[in-house]
C-alpha cells in the first residue's frame, strides 16, 4: 500500500466542494493525515533591537553532496555554518561527514542564530533539549520556506549536556533528517568543567545512524505505508555519517557523546568482550555517579555521556561496539518478517510491503570498532561523584493524584497521542499546563498489553476516554479484506486493502472501534498468533528536561522485557523516554519560565509525522 500526499493535493481540498466531498469520502487514516498538513505559519522572527548576544551564528542548511560509499557522492540536505560573534571554538566540523557541526556554548551565554533556508521546501530547527522560550523551540507553526531567515535568541539555560539541533517542518521532520540534517550541540559548566573529563582529542562524538542507499549510492527512503507504521530501518550502520567506522585511540580514557540519530531504530549497546559500558551522564547531562551496566539502550532522539577505558590494553588491540539481540519492540510477526533476509526488497506477507532488512529489527551486528594504536601512560581517573541532582518526589508536583495523560495508542494506518492525531489549536484540557510548576506525567499504552485503556491516575477528556481502550486485536487476517469504516459510516462503507483482515472505526468510533480477525490460511505462521500493534515508542517533551519516576510492566510483556530492562538509566535528567509495550512510565517535568506551545511526540520519526504529535500550552 503506498500512498502520496502533496500539496497541490491539500490546496485542492481546502479549495473546491468536489475535492471536500473526496476527502469525506476517504479513509479515515487518510483523512487524519490531511488534517496533519493544515498548519498555519508565522511571519519569520527578526533580531531584536534590544537583545545582545554574546554568540551570533549563521546556521544554513542547503542541499550538498558528500563522498559516503565508494563511488558516486551521495545528494544529502546539511546543516553549515558560520561565526559571527564570540569564540572560535564554538563550531567544530565533524570530518568527512554530513552532519552539522558541533556547536559548543556555555550556560549563561547569551546566543543568536541566523537560520537560511537554502533548501527548495520549507523548514525550522528545533534545539532537542534545550530550554528556551517557545517561539524560539523550532515548533513547525514557526516553519520558514526557500530563502527566508528566521532569527533565534535566546540564553543558555541548561546544565552541562549534549543535545541536538534537527527539523522539525510539519509532515517532513523524518525526510529531512534521514536526509543528513541533524547536529549536535555540547553545552559546558562550571560544575562540569571542574572534573576535568576527558576532553579535545578524547571527548569524541558518535552519531549512531542507519541508512539504505540504493546501487547509486542515493538514498533510499519510505517505500510504502509500512515503512512509516514501524519506522523506516536501514540496512547499513553509520557512524558519524561514515560506514565501517573505526576508532583509533591511546590505551587511556576517553569520554564518547553518543547519538541516536536514526529515525526508527533502537540500539542495545554492548561492548563486545562483555566488559561493563561505564555511563556517566545521559540526555539533560551528567549523572550523580557513574553507572556500569552490561548493556544500554538507546532510542531515537536519546544520548548517552560514556567513560571509555582503555588504560593497560595493547596496542593493536581491538573491542567493538556492538547492538546485541533484543525482542518486544515492534509487533512479533512484524520483527520475523522484516527480519527474513529477502534482499533489499524482498517482500513478505501477502503484500504487506514488509520488506527484510539486511540487519533485522533487535539482531545482532557492529557498531563500529575500537583500535590501540599508542600506549600513553597518564590518563584522568574516573571520579566517584559528578554532579548534583535536585531529585523531585511527588510531593512537590501541582497534581500528585491526577497525572497529566499520555496515552499512545497504534492501530491499522493511525498512531495518535491521547486519542487525536495532531492538529494545531486542539488542547485538550489535560494539555494546559500552568507555567511556573511541576508536574506529574504517566505514559502508557491505551489499548492491549493487559488492560492499558484504563485512567491514568485520574479523569480523562472524553476523547482520551473514547480512544482507551479502542484498538482490539486478534489474530492475523491474512486473508481478508481490510475495511475502513469512516467518521460517522460506522460499518457502512468499506474498502479492501491488500491482504489483511482489517475493519478500522473512524476517528468517532467507540471502545472496540480497531479490530482484527482470526488467523485465516497462514497456518504455516503459527495458527494462534497474534500481531498486536503496541510496539515501543521513545516519547520526547520539548522545553525543560525530566526525572524518570517509576516504569511497570505488565505481566504479559515480561519475556521480550527481559531483553531490554536492564539497559535504562533512570536516575539522572532526560528529555526523551523509551516505553515499551505494556510498560506505564512516570516522569516529573518543571514547565518553568516560558509560556507557548511546546510539543511532546514519538521519537520514532515516521510516526511523529503520521500524527503522534501534540502539543501542551503552558499558560
Amino acid at each position: 500500500m503506498s500512498y502520496s500526499i502533496n500539496t497541490s493535493r491539500r490546496r485542492f481540498f481546502a479549495q473546491s466542494g468536489a475535492g471536500l466531498m473526496a476527502w469525506a469520502a476517504a479513509p479515515a487514516w487518510l483523512r487524519a493525515m490531511e488534517n496533519m498538513a493544515e498548519m498555519p505559519t508565522m511571519p519569520p522572527r527578526k533580531a531584536s533591537a534590544n537583545f545582545h548576544p554574546d554568540v551570533e551564528l549563521d546556521l544554513i542548511c542547503k542541499p550538498n553532496a558528500v563522498a559516503i560509499l565508494p563511488g558516486q557522492p551521495t545528494r544529502v540536505q546539511q546543516y553549515f555554518a558560520k561565526l559571527v560573534k564570540g569564540p572560535a571554538q564554538i563550531l567544530t566540523e565533524i570530518p568527512g561527514s554530513y552532519l552539522g557541526p558541533i556547536l559548543r556554548f556555555e550556560k549563561g551565554q547569551k546566543i543568536r542564530i541566523n537560520l537560511h533556508n537554502q533548501l527548495n521546501e520549507p523548514s525550522i530547527t528545533h534545539w532537542h533539549g534545550l530550554h528556551v522560550p517557545a517561539e524560539v523551540d523550532g515548533h513547525p507553526l514557526y516553519t520558514i520556506d526557500s530563502g527566508q531567515v528566521f532569527v533565534y535568541e535566546f540564553e543558555m539555560l541548561n546544565r552541562a549536556s549534549m543535545n541536538i539541533y534537527h527539523p522539525h517542518p510539519h509532515n517532513t521532520t523524518a525526510k529531512q533528517v534521514y536526509h543528513g540534517l541533524a547536529g549536535a550541540i555540547l553545552v559546558n559548566d562550571e560544575e562540569e568543567r571542574r572534573l576535568e573529563l576527558p576532553g579535545g582529542e578524547y571527548e569524541v562524538p558518535i552519531v549512531i545512524q542507519d541508512r539504505k542507499f540504493d546501487a547509486n549510492n542515493q538514498l533510499q527512503y519510505v517505500h510504502a505505508m509500512h515503512d512509516r507504521m514501524m519506522g523506516f530501518y536501514g540496512d547499513r550502520i553509520l557512524v558519524n555519517g561514515r560506514p565501517n567506522f573505526q576508532l583509533d585511540v591511546a590505551s587511556r580514557a576517553y569520554r564518547f557523546r553518543v547519538l541516536n540519530g536514526s529515525t526508527a531504530r533502537i540500539y542495545k549497546l554492548a561492548w563486545d568482550d562483555k566488559s561493563p559500558i561505564t555511563v556517566i551522564g545521559t540526555d539533560g547531562g551528567l549523572l550523580e555517579a557513574p553507572v556500569n551496566k552490561p548493556y544500554v539502550m538507546l532510542a531515537p532522539g536519546e544520548r548517552l555521556d560514556i567513560w571509555a577505558d582503555f588504560s593497560g590494553r595493547k596496542v593493536g588491540s581491538q573491542l567493538v561496539l556492538r547492538s546485541r539481540s533484543f525482542s518486544g519492540v515492534l509487533p512479533g510477526m512484524a520483527e520475523r518478517m522484516m527480519g527474513g533476509g529477502q534482499g533489499d526488497h524482498g517482500r513478505m506477507g501477502g503484500g504487506m510491503g514488509m520488506h527484510a532488512s539486511a540487519i533485522p529489527v533487535g539482531s545482532d551486528y557492529p557498531i563500529f570498532t575500537v583500535k590501540v594504536t599508542r600506549q600513553q601512560s597518564d590518563s584522568p581517573k574516573l571520579p566517584n561523584s559528578l554532579a548534583k541532582i535536585n531529585h523531585y518526589s511527588v510531593n512537590d508536583t501541582a497534581n500528585p493524584g491526577k497525572p497529566v495523560p499520555i496515552a499512545i495508542s497504534e492501530g491499522p494506518m493511525r498512531m495518535v497521542l491521547n486519542g487525536r492525531p495532531y492538529a494545531y489549536n486542539d488542547i485538550l484540557p489535560s494539555e494546559r499546563i500552568p507555567v511556573n510548576t511541576v508536574q506529574l506525567l504517566e505514559i502508557f499504552h491505551a489499548h492491549g498489553g493487559g488492560g492499558h485503556g484504563d485512567k491514568a491516575g485520574g479523569e480523562h477528556s472524553s476523547a482520551e476516554k473514547a480512544d482507551a481502550g479502542s484498538h482490539k486485536m486478534g489474530g492475523m487476517g491474512m486473508m481478508g479484506g481490510m475495511r475502513h469504516g469512516d467518521n460517522n459510516q460506522g460499518e457502512g462503507e468499506h474498502r479492501r486493502m491488500g491482504m489483511m483482515g482489517m475493519r478500522h472505526g473512524g476517528d468517532n468510533a467507540e471502545a472496540g472501534g480497531h479490530q482484527m480477525g482470526g488467523m485465516g490460511g497462514m497456518s504455516g505462521m503459527g495458527g494462534g498468533m497474534g500481531m498486536m500493534m503496541s510496539m515501543a515508542h521513545p516519547i520526547h517533551l520539548h522545553g525543560q528536561y525530566f526525572q524518570i519516576l517509576s516504569r511497570t510492566i505488565a505481566n504479559n510483556e515480561s519475556a521480550d522485557y527481559a531483553t531490554v530492562k536492564e539497559g535504562f538509566i533512570e536516575g539522572g535528567w532526560k528529555d526523551t523516554v523509551l516505553v515499551m509495550p505494556g510498560e506505564r512510565v512516570k516522569i516529573i517535568k518543571p514547565f518553568q519560565d516560558f509560556k507557548g506551545l511546546f510539543m511532546y511526540h514519538c521519537h520514532n520519526l515516521e510516526h511523529e509525522d503520521m500524527g503522534m504529535m501534540r502539543d501542551f500550552l503552558v499558560v
